[in-house]
């Protein structure tokens, strides 16, 4: 090349007549308008399109800012490089100054989530842990801020640059956040529109500090272990219960139980005891007319069949602090000549709600009466 077309070069790049950018990706924030030497004609063409700004920097300094339109670049245009300068008459010759161009739509879908879980402490709960993830959008409001706080001397910035540090951001204040709400544990997940309208009203004032504007925020998702979630949906099914009744329907399952029971004699005659209890008191509850009903057809029915046979009365009684029994009431008796048991021995059967000294029970005060002989002298 000779000399001539050196400085043929030169000259081309040093009189640069338009500044302008095509974005043609979609994750470009900024991009440095490349030239030589940095050099910008004087009176040259600045466009600016719609969704950019130019920001001109001046040995480092921020100058000026212009939004989308298109300017004659002098001393008119150029009042904060000009005061910079110090150029009082204008300048005819070449300018140096790095002129970036910011995007300023509307970036979307951007993602965020908890890269570690959330502990939380419910009140009924206890320690819980969750997790949650969602999208967010985001725009440049300030590019001369951006570019002095954020981009430096990138000259091509990416939103994936920028994304890494405002997960972080947004995982920090959404753990704040939600645990300054001190929500029930079950109702972050049905809340997740006015937690993430809260959420970006606490982070907002974060991204403005380096002039990005937090235009949209969603918690898409908020999600907890399996045997968490599961002990939430039966507790909000009990919530919705009677619980009356669902007491009268374990009661009734554990009868059923009682009855396959194939343990010792004392065991199932305990077992049966309650259960009789049980099934008159859960009768007596579930229809209270039902008894008046039961006594009715007796005696609508006397003169035709015969009263049922009564039931032999057993009891049961605390030995050595262990349940004796059952046994009659013969047996009983002859085990309180013997002395097996006492006035004070605690004693129960069918239909007593708790246990009680002998000597209270009134079909067994007849054993106080002195009917019985004394033991046999040795």
């Amino acid at each position: 090349m000779g000399i001539f077309d050196k400085i043929k070069e030169k000259i081309s790049h040093e009189f640069i007549d338009i500044v302008e950018w095509l974005d043609y990706t979609d994750d470009t924030i900024c991009h440095r308008f490349e030239r030589y030497q940095n050099e910008i004609k004087n009176n040259a063409k600045l466009i600016v399109r719609e969704g950019q700004t130019a920001v001109f920097i001046n040995e480092g300094k921020l100058a000026d800012v212009f939004e989308p339109g298109t300017y004659t670049l002098n001393t008119k245009n150029l009042p904060i490089l000009t005061t910079l300068k110090g150029w009082k008459y204008g300048f005819d010759s070449p300018f140096k100054a790095e002129v970036y161009f910011v995007n300023t739509h509307l970036f979307t879908d951007e993602k965020w989530g908890t890269k570690n879980p959330i502990t939380l402490n419910d009140e009924r709960f206890g320690l819980v842990e969750i997790r949650a993830f969602g999208t967010y959008a985001f725009r440049i409001n300030n590019p001369g801020k951006f570019i002095v706080d954020i981009v430096g001397t990138d000259n091509n910035f990416t939103n994936f640059e920028i994304n890494e540090h405002l997960k972080s951001l947004i995982a920090t204040r959404f753990t704040d956040t939600v645990g300054e709400a001190n929500l029930p544990i079950e109702l972050y997940a049905a809340n997740t529109t006015e937690l993430s309208e809260t959420c970006k009203d606490v982070m907002k004032p974060e991204f403005d500090s380096v002039g990005i504007g937090l235009e949209k925020f969603f918690i898409e998702n908020v999600s907890m272990p399996e045997d968490l979630k599961k002990e939430i949906f039966e507790y909000s099914r009990i919530d919705k219960l009677d619980l009356d009744k669902l007491t009268k329907f374990k009661t009734a399952k554990a009868i059923e139980a009682a009855a396959a029971n194939e343990g010792g004699t004392a065991g199932a005659g305990m077992g049966m005891g309650m259960g009789f209890v049980l099934a008159q008191q859960m009768g007596g509850m579930m229809n209270p007319q039902m008894g008046g009903q039961q006594q009715a057809q007796p005696q609508q029915q006397a003169g035709s069949t015969p009263p049922p046979m009564p039931q032999a009365v057993t009891y049961y009684y605390a030995s050595n602090g262990q349940q004796k029994g059952p046994v009659g009431f013969e047996q009983l008796r002859a085990l309180f000549a013997n002395r097996t048991v006492n006035k004070d021995t605690l004693v129960w059967k069918q239909g007593m709600q708790n246990w009680t000294p002998l000597q209270e029970v009134e079909e067994l005060k007849a054993f106080l009466g002195g009917n019985t002989p004394p033991p046999i002298p040795e």
